[in-house]
């Protein structure tokens, strides 16, 4: 038998890096859902890009941005998208089971039992020291992720500069979402959309 090539490797790592089955969808969405308390982006990030390996950095940015501007929680809507991209619709509906099921029944207990002590103060200094946490959590994933930008088609300058007008416009100037997805998104697709199409024009050695 002739020995493995390169390619041979690459396969099986692909082979590894994908939900094994609709179960394994299930089970891994539900374990993440469970973790995400506040900082959910880093917890997806760890679970799909780190250990699962189910995405690169670079898909993990680009499906993210599209779970962003789709209606619904963004975590959800990501792990439908995984899920109907490996199995289809049943794959998508197991992935939201995952997502939906525990934390619904711990949720459910918790605003029962939030409802006794929410105005005291033990309550309150616990959900504030949580937003902390959250706050520090997010902004150590979005530091981690930078670095895949530079595969980005905008450049990473670019991009760190379009990151900054959306911060402003949305946490400083309070400008309505909407607005924002369509006119700083909108500049953003049209550029990147010329790049491209630039880039594919010189691979085709139509621009000297």
């Amino acid at each position: 038998m002739p020995p493995p090539t390169p390619t041979d490797s690459l396969l099986a790592d692909a082979a590894i890096c994908r939900p094994q089955s609709r179960t394994d969808l299930f089970v891994s969405f539900t374990m993440l859902a469970l973790q995400g308390f506040g900082g959910v982006l880093a917890i997806v990030q760890r679970e799909v890009v780190e250990k699962k390996r189910w995405l690169t950095r670079e898909e993990f940015l680009e499906d993210w941005a599209v779970a962003q501007i789709m209606p619904g929680p963004n975590v959800v809507n990501l792990s439908m998208m995984i899920g109907g991209r490996h199995f289809g619709l049943p794959g998508a509906l197991a992935a939201l089971a995952g997502m939906l099921a525990a934390p619904l029944v711990i949720v459910l207990l918790l605003a029962i039992l939030y409802g006794n002590v929410a105005d005291t103060p033990l309550a309150q200094g616990a959900l504030r020291g949580m937003g902390a946490v959250a706050s520090g959590l997010i902004t150590a994933t979005g530091i981690k992720l930078i670095a895949a930008l530079d595969n980005n088609p905008m450049g990473r300058a670019l991009c760190i500069a379009i990151a900054a007008m959306t911060f402003v416009a949305i946490a400083l100037l309070r400008w309505p979402l909407v607005w924002v997805l369509l006119g700083i998104g909108g500049v953003a697709c049209i550029w990147t959309y010329r790049v491209l199409g630039l880039k594919e024009r010189l691979a085709q050695g139509a621009v000297p």
